[in-house]
């Protein structure tokens, strides 16, 4: 082969190799819009820090479903990840009456959510539940005092943050305590701020690190593993012509109707039971 055929392959291969790192480039790491899923533990992490009695006791009162059964060897786990009941009908998550995840438990499932993004407001848009969660990015504080007195526990409480260079720092107040933080049951108070640091690392990835503050519970900040949101690519959210988690797919509602009068009554119960139907 002629040596300027050769020089012009190369080229032509550099050329290649760096358009496609330019393309790579080229998200902006201020835009967090898109479909998405978690990965990372399905808490806030697997270190939970030294509880308080109060939240002790407020752990022992809560029956999971879900986790390892209690009884078994911890295994150097945590002993809350390791106290499910083995009847499901003798737990006490309130979820299975179809009350709200609440946050942060609602986004620690690994289940879609859409980010929208608009000026100054980010909206989560939750395929479980079908919910709607608003972090706000306008310049506005999370509310104190007798503005937060005012407002009342929420269960996806009240968010508010900015832009840290390209890291989005957003913090949650005046959490509702009845809403568990995770699917193994560990609480948090009303008292409790979640701290959330979103970062865009590349065009399909968004990494989030969050701490809870919960003195009331806890006896030092709860710091959670580094937790990936993996973009969901377009087509797997287009059904019959509808895009997006409000717009076509699945509803994922819990309707009392259909999960306490009919699947807890029909089936789980029974079950638990040892009598199936």
């Amino acid at each position: 082969m002629r040596k300027d055929a050769i020089a012009a392959l190369v080229t032509l291969g550099l050329v290649g190799v760096s358009s496609s790192a330019i393309g790579q480039a080229k998200f902006d790491p201020r835009d967090l819009s898109g479909v998405w899923t978690i990965r990372g533990h399905r808490s806030i992490s697997a270190n939970v820090p030294p509880m308080t009695p109060e939240g002790e006791a407020r752990l022992n009162a809560n029956k999971p479903t879900r986790g390892r059964f209690l009884g078994e060897p911890l295994n150097g786990q945590h002993p809350g990840f390791v106290r499910a009941v083995a009847v499901p009908a003798d737990g006490n998550d309130p979820v299975h009456r179809c009350n709200p995840n609440g946050f942060p438990r609602l986004l620690l499932d690994p289940e879609p959510v859409e980010f929208v993004q608009t000026e100054g407001r980010l909206l989560q848009l939750f395929q479980w539940e079908r919910s709607l969660r608003e972090l706000w990015m306008d310049g506005r504080a999370v509310p104190a005092g007798e503005d937060l007195e005012n407002l009342g526990p929420a269960w996806y409480g009240h968010t508010a943050g900015a832009w840290e260079g390209n890291t989005l720092v957003m913090n949650t107040v005046g959490l509702d305590d009845r809403a568990w933080i995770d699917i193994f049951g560990f609480p948090k108070s009303t008292a409790a701020r979640i701290e959330e640091r979103y970062t865009r690392t590349g065009p399909d990835t968004i990494e989030l690190r969050m701490t809870m503050y919960d003195s009331k519970f806890y006896t030092a900040p709860w710091v959670s593993d580094v937790k990936t949101f993996t973009r969901v690519k377009r087509d797997a959210t287009t059904y019959f012509g509808w895009y997006g988690l409000f717009s076509g797919i699945t509803e994922g509602i819990c309707a009392p109707m259909n999960e306490v009068e009919s699947y807890n009554a029909l089936v789980r119960d029974p079950a638990s039971k040892g009598v199936g139907k």
